[in-house]
């Protein structure tokens, strides 16, 4: 029997059989048989669509998110969404109770988890009703950390959850310092809701009020409270920061939602049952005569590929099972999808340019942008062919902040037509499809190290290490050439602003956000760290997420110098 085998990475194949593999499934073809025709059989030409789909998934063009490629097609009772953002919480013991019950269920079901838990009462206050004394937001999240530990306490895909909390709830201290203890919350990533007044305030050097329903608390100085969070993310990597007044100018449905939470890599913000509908445009796929002086890119095939892509993450959302109601009302009510890039530092330096340049920048920028473009040109086809999403109103989406910034024949299509879907697109970490397209680098990241060892948790719960080479550079040496690309870069040799300023390039051009770690030296100064933050406020950036080795964060990735691992690795995406 013939296979297919594009593997060149043993770590590659590894992925594949361990984590996407249906049974009886000889080659990855069969794997890309299954989830295009599975996708497709909700369009009226089913086998036509299944055509298409097969041919963008064939040769990893475009690498679906990892629920898709592990559930589409199979009997398995899952879901096809990588997370959800879950019920909103409700500031009584039942209800409480309740969403840790549909997180339970919605796991059970392959999908991660994201909540905001400003709403619960802070340790020390006195329920009025029951005259018991509050425990506090972090308490209950212990609770979800020992229940995702003993439901995927096993397995390939580690439980992955999200928890945010207003910046000024009066817990807040608690939660920014909750993870200084390695032991501590393991199963979640923290992010702190900033807001622009929070961030006025710190510029001022002003008093900071500490709120709960409506009601001061105390009173601290907000500087302070700023270098408190900062010096948390300093030692132990979290938490991360959501510029959430930026997230919800930005919403094209700002007018009928309030967004507090995200999924765990950020990358979505998401309201209260909402989900992420993945998928990642390869780019280094898409490149002509790499590292020649005639290198160029594709960019009528990643068109193509962009539209084919819309629409396959449009009917998965017709094609999936969801673990509750209430995440199928809403998934089909707005029809988010988050479309997304992978392979960007390869691409640059398969066609001579250095990530750290503004010509790089450029280049991204403009490859965002098309896609953005030819995202909202299908949907807008879509909507004629299929419908509005149910919750379109024409005149509050095009007044959103993102819409505003979208040429005038798209909007001017969108007023007469509608769009299919709420939301287009998302950068994630995609570590894990990522690693499957044979170590292309992953989303829009830097290439951590041209040669590293990785630990990859098996099926059966123990890690088997792998040494991986990054993929620009065994192409470069497959050509028969030495050393390294001349315009290839570690992620250790940028300056760190060089990843914010890669990050503020495309953002303008992704209508849900980026998720993007920042990767420095031990040795960086605070005061420049902390500045880093700062900066990505000015920036526009939705959120940021600086790692800096440190010894509470273990390491999955390592060479002969360093050990690193962002906070949205491969084991704390979910694939």
């Amino acid at each position: 029997m013939t296979t297919h085998d594009p593997f060149e990475l043993d770590i590659a194949r590894h992925v594949w059989a361990t984590r996407y593999r249906a049974p009886g499934e000889a080659d990855i073809a069969a794997s890309w048989r299954r989830v295009a025709r599975a996708v497709a059989a909700v369009e009226r030409d089913a086998a036509g669509w299944a055509e298409r789909f097969y041919g963008v998934l064939d040769g990893f063009r475009f690498l679906p998110g990892g629920r898709i490629l592990a559930g589409a097609g199979t009997d398995k009772r899952v879901t096809l969404l990588n997370c959800f953002v879950m019920g909103a919480l409700a500031d009584d013991l039942e209800h409480i109770f309740d969403a840790l019950k549909e997180g339970a269920l919605t796991m059970q079901h392959g999908g991660g988890v994201g909540y905001d838990f400003s709403p619960l009462r802070p340790a020390g206050m006195v329920a009025h009703a029951s005259g018991t004394i509050a425990s506090g937001p972090v308490s209950f999240m212990r609770i979800w950390d020992a229940m995702c530990a003993t439901m995927l306490s096993t397995g390939a895909r580690r439980g992955a959850m999200m928890a945010t909390l207003a910046c000024d709830h009066p817990d807040i201290e608690t939660f920014i310092d909750a993870k200084r203890d390695a032991a501590e919350l393991r199963h979640f990533n923290c992010s702190v809701l900033v807001s622009d007044a929070f961030m006025r305030a710190v510029d001022m050097d002003a008093d900071w009020p500490l709120v709960f329903a409506g009601e001061t608390q105390r009173v601290v100085q907000a500087r302070a409270l700023w270098t408190r969070l900062m010096r948390a993310a300093y030692d132990t990597a979290e938490p991360g920061v959501l510029f959430v007044d930026t997230i919800n100018r930005d919403n094209t449905l700002a007018g009928i939602e309030t967004l507090a939470a995200t999924n765990p890599c950020g990358e979505i913000p998401l309201p209260p049952y909402g989900a992420c509908d993945l998928g990642s445009l390869n780019l280094a796929a898409f490149v002509r005569a790499p590292f020649e002086s005639a290198a160029a890119f594709d960019h009528a095939a990643l068109d193509d590929a962009t539209r084919i892509a819309v629409r396959l993450l449009d009917d998965v959302i017709d094609a999936s099972r969801y673990p509750l109601p209430a995440q199928a009302e809403e998934a089909h009510a707005k029809r988010r999808v988050g479309l997304g890039v992978t392979g960007l530092a390869d691409t640059l330096a398969m066609l001579n340019l250095d990530y750290d340049s503004a010509a790089a920048r450029d280049f991204a920028a403009g490859l965002m942008r098309r896609v953005r473009d030819a995202a909202y040109r299908t949907s807008v086809e879509l909507a004629r062919e299929k419908g509005a999403f149910p919750r379109f109103d024409a005149e509050a989406f095009l007044a959103s902040g993102f819409a505003q910034r979208l040429p005038a024949d798209i909007r001017d299509a969108v007023a007469v037509h509608g769009i299919r879907n709420s939301h287009l697109l998302a950068v994630a970490p995609a570590g894990t499809i990522s690693l499957l397209a044979n170590n292309v680098s992953s989303g829009i990241e830097p290439v951590f190290a041209a040669t590293a060892e990785r630990r990859v948790l098996g099926a059966d719960g123990r890690y088997t290490t792998h040494f991986v080479d990054d993929c620009a550079c065994r192409l470069w040496m497959r050509l028969g050439k030495s050393g390294r690309p001349p315009a290839f870069v570690e992620a250790r040799q940028l300056d760190p602003r060089a990843h914010l300023l890669m990050q503020a390039a495309l953002q303008p051009y992704v209508d849900n956000a980026i998720s993007k770690t920042i990767n420095v030296a031990a040795d960086l100064p605070f005061a420049q760290f902390q500045d880093l933050y700062r900066e990505a406020h000015a920036l526009g950036l939705k959120g940021c997420t600086v790692f800096r080795p440190n010894p509470v964060t273990g390491a999955i990735l390592s060479d002969t110098a360093d050990t690193a691992t962002p906070c949205c690795g491969i084991e704390r995406e979910t694939d």
